[in-house]
Formats: C-alpha cells, sequence, structure tokens
C-alpha cells in the first residue's frame, strides 16, 4: 500500500511539473489519469502491480 501511494505521488508530480512546463497539454493530461483508472480495473493491474513490486525489490537490493 505504501508503494503505491508513493508512485501515485511520482506519478502525479511529474504530471503536475509536465503540465506547468507545457510540455503535456490538459486534454493529454486527462487521457492518461482516465487510461490509468479503466487499466486499473482490467486484468492487467495484477500483471503490472507484479512487475512494479519486482523492480522495486530489484532496487531496493542493488
Amino acid at each position: 500500500m505504501v508503494i503505491t501511494v508513493s508512485l501515485v505521488a511520482l506519478f502525479g508530480l511529474v504530471m503536475f511539473f509536465l503540465l506547468r512546463s507545457k510540455t503535456l497539454g490538459y486534454g493529454s493530461a486527462f487521457i492518461a489519469v482516465m487510461f490509468g483508472f479503466f487499466l486499473a480495473s482490467t486484468g492487467a493491474s495484477g500483471p503490472i502491480n507484479q512487475l512494479t513490486h519486482a523492480v522495486i525489490d530489484a532496487i531496493g537490493k542493488l
């Protein structure tokens, strides 16, 4: 749970800075957020979470 909240905060911060620098438009940001919400409700969420945990574990063991 802590990792998920941290990643959401990280991606939110990146999206904020992309919007602020006008590299990413508001429409594109909305599409990215909606894609994330819809992706989380599919069967792909399990493998994505497993991949994320594996990468975080690997980084922690370096």
